[in-house]
């Protein structure tokens, strides 16, 4: 059975929630500070769950070394000042409970997201860099970032500007319910689209809500999106399912409030065949996990037995010596996204709380 996220949270609740979690992980690494009994994934192991918490301080460590003055990431990347690459550092910080002017990483975190509003466009609420490529995939993800700290840092700046850039995504969605690269009204990719879906939920969790219009014909493209197999094609008129947009296209189900039904369990049977260990490794491969992550912690149940101990393994052994993970978009945007996959079963960042 799966299990429903609660219903999204109002702002002043998110304070709360994350200082509960900053004391958590202020305590000693004993049985008192894991997740409860029905969310771990294995309750005898306590020597992995040990190495998963070592190789994350690891990455954390190596990661906070790489911001650039200006608090950007990506300077390992051909994509330099990126914010999608910028608000994945920034999440996975906050996943291990820095958020501004707390936390061992606080700093870190302020910086980032300095550089994300100041990378938002005063008039459209474009979140972009001059080096970004596909400017709606760091806007998504830019956008996610400034929604979860929302509810952490009362700025009036970072309010306004999560407003501006949740009604760009409003603005910009195309008549097929989806989005692409740019922020114009044009055709749609999968990928693209739960990147705004995504921020989209985030944005309604804090209190910056989004028109029932939106979310509804945005679940009307990914359920369009499905093939018989229960994987996604990247687009309505092309063919052919793949693992990270199927990922993707179950997380988005997910996140537009869709928790059960055929498709889910299609979707899910899918991503199956692809449990780390089951099959070759695949192309886009933090990216398919990252969703693919997320989909399965959602679902619970069966579903998450089999899958986090094999993602958490694998992860564990792609760790380089000094602490990083090598991605197809650089080190940077590698190690974030393993610490981010590593860190959901925490349920730190509000997004992934159940």
């Amino acid at each position: 059975m799966i299990r429903r996220p609660r219903p999204g949270r109002v702002a002043t609740a998110v304070p709360a929630l994350l200082l509960s979690a900053l004391a958590v992980r202020a305590a000693p690494p004993d049985a008192t500070t894991q997740p409860a009994a029905q969310t771990r994934p294995a309750a005898n192991a306590p020597d992995a769950d040990l190495r998963r918490q070592k190789a994350v301080q690891r990455g954390l460590a190596w990661l906070a070394a790489q911001q650039a003055e200006d608090g950007s990431f990506g300077a390992s990347s051909q994509y330099g000042r990126n914010v999608a690459i910028s608000a994945l550092a920034g999440m996975a910080f906050v996943a291990d409970g820095s958020v501004p002017g707390r936390g061992r990483y606080a700093r870190n975190v302020e910086r980032a997201l300095r550089f994300i509003l100041n990378a938002t466009a005063e008039q459209s609420g474009l979140i972009s860099a001059e080096t970004s490529y596909g400017p709606m995939y760091g806007h998504g993800f830019a956008t996610l970032l400034l929604a979860e700290l929302y509810g952490m840092a009362p700025d009036p700046d970072l309010r306004e500007k999560l407003r501006k850039a949740v009604l760009l995504i409003v603005r910009t969605q195309n008549d097929e319910g989806g989005w692409r690269y740019h922020p114009v009204k044009a055709d749609a990719d999968l990928s693209v689209t739960i990147c705004q879906i995504m921020a989209l939920r985030a944005a309604r969790n804090v209190g910056i809500d989004a028109p029932k219009s939106t979310i509804d014909r945005a679940i009307r493209y990914v359920r369009a999106s499905q093939n018989r197999d229960g994987g996604f094609r990247y687009m309505l008129d092309s063919a052919g399912s793949m693992f990270a947009r199927s990922a993707a296209g179950v997380a988005a189900l997910f996140y537009a409030g869709i928790y059960e039904g055929p498709e889910i369990e299609r979707g899910l049977r899918y991503l199956e065949q692809f449990t780390p260990g089951k099959a070759a490794e695949q192309t886009h491969y933090f990216y398919g996990h990252y969703y693919a992550v997320q989909a399965m912690y959602i679902a619970g149940g069966d579903h998450w037995q089999r899958w986090w101990p094999a993602i958490r393994d694998e992860l564990l052994d792609k760790q380089d010596a000094d602490g990083s993970w090598q991605g197809q978009a650089g080190t940077e945007y590698g190690t974030a996204m393993a610490l981010i996959i590593l860190q959901v079963p925490d349920q730190t960042l509000p997004i992934f709380q159940r």
